[in-house]
């Protein structure tokens, strides 16, 4: 079965997923199956790969009202961007770029006033988080660790 993200990832990567798919619908072997972009091996070789990519939601909560802003497992966002970069740090800063072109990257943009404020908005996912971690970061306030102990998020 093909997502909608597999449509993005074989555009950025260059690799034919629905073809490979397709074969394997047809009951071909991936062992079978030889790789479109190399052209020499199959395609259940895994290529060295040499770039990251980033796929984020993007939420536009502010168009309707009444919206709980808490992110769930119910589908709130209105699409989503993916990027390309050879760090995730590259690859972080365009997606959110592109997300909302008023947005200058990975940065504070929205300010949290309290220390509490700032911790309910990382124990909370919502649309804001990523800024969260941004403003904890910047200024020092929360260790790696600390963001990590709040929001559950690896590090």
């Amino acid at each position: 079965r093909l997502s909608r993200s597999s449509a993005l990832a074989s555009k950025a990567t260059g690799y034919p997923l629905a073809f490979v798919a397709a074969k394997l619908g047809l009951g071909i072997p991936l062992n079978e199956v030889q790789n479109a972009v190399t052209k020499k091996t199959q395609a259940c070789f895994e290529p060295s790969l040499d770039y990251i990519v980033t796929k984020i939601p993007r939420w536009d909560m502010s168009k309707f009202q009444g919206v709980a802003k808490d992110i769930g497992s119910a589908m709130k966002s209105v699409g989503e961007v993916m990027s390309i970069g050879r760090t995730m740090e590259e690859s972080l800063q365009k997606a959110i770029r592109m997300v909302d072109p008023s947005n200058p990257g990975f940065q504070p943009t929205v300010r949290f006033e309290t220390m509490d404020d700032l911790i309910h908005e990382l124990k909370v996912p919502t649309d804001r988080r990523i800024f969260a971690i941004a403003q904890a970061m910047y200024e020092k306030t929360l260790s790696v660790s600390e963001i990590h102990d709040i929001t559950k998020i690896d590090h």
